[in-house]
C-alpha cells in the first residue's frame, strides 16, 4: 500500500464514480481500480459497494477513509516540516556543547549567527562530552561544542585554547603564590569532574604526568559548581583560569607542560550535514577563533 493508494481512495469517495475519479487524477479507471484492489487486498477487506449510481463505502471503507485522510494529511504535513528543516534560510541547527561553554563561546556564536541566518532555529543541548559524542552517533545533534577533539571520524575546528590553573580560595596557604605546580595538590582536597568527563581525563593525565595521586573529595559535573566549592573553603580545583575568582577564589597558573585545553566544533565527517547546520558549520570556520571571555 501507497500513501498515493490512500489518496486515491479519497478522491474516489468524495467523487461517487470510479470513472469521474480516474479523470480527476489523471489516470485511466483500470490503473486506478487495481489501486483500490491493492489496498482492499492489503487489508483485507472490501472497501466499496457498487451500485446504479456508482460506488459508495461501506462500514470497512468507512473507517479506512477516515483513517486515510488523517495519514495523508500528516504526510504532508510531515513534507513541510521536512522542506522547512532542510532549508538553509529557515531550517533547524541541532547544536550539543559543554556546560562549561554556556555562558561564554555558545552565546557569542549563537549572536553572530542570528545576526548572519536569523530566520535559522537552533535547538540546543547542554551536557558532557561523553553524552555528546553519543547524540552525534545517534543523530540526536549534528554539531557540537566540546573538548577534547574526538577521535575517528569527526571533523573539528578549534574555537579556543584554555589555560588551566589551580584555584584556590581566598587565604589559601598557595594564594599569594604567582604560580602553581601540580605536586602542590599532594596535601589537598581536590574538587573535580567524575571520571568519564573529558576534562577529569585531561586533569588525572596532567597528574600522572607529575607523579600525584591527588585526593579527590568532591566530583560534580559543572565548572562553575567547582569554583563556588573551592570558594566556600572546602578544596582546591584545577579549572580553565578564566573561572576563578567568581566565588571569591584565586587562580594561579599551572607550570606544566600541556596545562591547557582546546575547545572546538565537532561534527560527525562521515554524514552530510543538513543545509542550515551546514550553513552554521560555514559560519563558525569564518569566526573561529572565539576570543576567551570570563565564563560568568
Amino acid at each position: 500500500m501507497h500513501i498515493e493508494d490512500l489518496a486515491r481512495l479519497l478522491v474516489v469517495h468524495d467523487l461517487g464514480q470510479v470513472t469521474d475519479a480516474a479523470a480527476a487524477l489523471g489516470m485511466t479507471q483500470s490503473t486506478l481500480s487495481r489501486a483500490i484492489s491493492r489496498v482492499e487486498a492489503d487489508l483485507g477487506v472490501r472497501l466499496f459497494e457498487r451500485d446504479a449510481k456508482g460506488v459508495r463505502a461501506n462500514a470497512y471503507g468507512q473507517l479506512v477513509i477516515a483513517a486515510a485522510g488523517e495519514i495523508t494529511d500528516r504526510y504532508e504535513e510531515l513534507r513541510r516540516q521536512l522542506t522547512d528543516l532542510l532549508d538553509p534560510d529557515s531550517g533547524t541547527v541541532r547544536l550539543a556543547f559543554l556546560d562549561s561553554m554556556a555562558t561564554s563561546v555558545v552565546p557569542h556564536l549563537l549572536r553572530g549567527f542570528r545576526d548572519e541566518a536569523p530566520h535559522v532555529g537552533v535547538v540546543l543541548r547542554q551536557e558532557p562530552n561523553h553524552e555528546i559524542l553519543a547524540d552525534l552517533d545517534g543523530g540526536v545533534s549534528e554539531v557540537a561544542i566540546t573538548s577534547p577533539r574526538p577521535a575517528g571520524t569527526h571533523g573539528w575546528v578549534p574555537l579556543q585554547t584554555q589555560r588551566l590553573a589551580l584555584v584556590v580560595p581566598r587565604g589559601h596557604a598557595l594564594a599569594g603564590r604567582r604560580r602553581a605546580r601540580l605536586t602542590d595538590l599532594k596535601e589537598e582536597d581536590l574538587v573535580t569532574v567524575p571520571k568519564g568527563f573529558g576534562f577529569r581525563t585531561l586533569v588525572d593525565e596532567l597528574c600522572a604526568a607529575a607523579g600525584v595521586s591527588p585526593r579527590v573529595a568532591f566530583e560534580i559535573g559543572d565548572l562553575a559548581t567547582i569554583e563556588g566549592i573551592v570558594g566556600s573553603g572546602l578544596g582546591v580545583a584545577v579549572l580553565p583560569e578564566g573561572f576563578a575568582g567568581t566565588s571569591g577564589t584565586v587562580g594561579l597558573p599551572l607550570a606544566a607542560a600541556g596545562a591547557e585545553r582546546t575547545v572546538g566544533l565537532t561534527w560527525r565527517s562521515d554524514r552530510a550535514l543538513a543545509p542550515a547546520a551546514a550553513r552554521f558549520l560555514e559560519f563558525v570556520r569564518r569566526a573561529a577563533p572565539v576570543e576567551e571571555a570570563d565564563p560568568m
